[in-house]
């Protein structure tokens, strides 16, 4: 698996109604702050995404990198939730066979912007989200500075 500098980044879709809720629902328990969060079409989520084989342009799955590794799928969704307060029981599903766990997650990740929906312009944050949102200057992850969206 590839690595990337930055630990605990969530990697979503910010047209996509869906994903844009489940970075409320992370930021609303995780109350350690430990996750930080791109969209992909900011231009530090769409070379992280790259760097991991997602096509920005058409994401099939979101990512969060932790451990210095990038998790995709249902393997990204349940490391997220396994390190919330009160969701540490969910690592219990990485049981189940990752095909099947992927064939779920895939099936909702096709079907995201018909069954709920996609915003016209990428999901902007409030105030305290905002703080948590990742995004690099042009130089990238060598050197960048990372800079709060306002």
């Amino acid at each position: 698996m590839k690595s990337w500098p930055d630990d605990d980044v969530i990697l979503y879709d910010g047209v996509c109604i869906f994903c844009s809720r489940w970075v409320r629902f992370v930021i609303a328990r995780d109350t350690a702050r430990r996750f930080r969060f791109t969209p992909i079409q900011s231009d530090y989520g769409t070379r992280l995404a790259r760097t991991f084989g997602i096509d920005p342009d058409d994401p099939d799955t979101n990512a969060v990198v932790h451990g210095g590794i990038a998790w995709t799928k249902s393997d990204a969704a349940l490391t997220v939730l396994s390190h919330l307060p009160g969701w540490r029981w969910t690592r219990a599903l990485f049981a189940v066979p990752q095909p099947l766990r992927d064939a779920v997650y895939s099936l909702v990740a096709r079907n995201r912007y018909r069954i709920f929906g996609k915003y016209e312009t990428c999901f902007v944050p409030d105030a305290d989200m905002r703080a948590r949102v990742l995004e690099r200057n042009e130089k990238g992850t060598n050197g960048g500075v990372d800079q709060e969206v306002r």
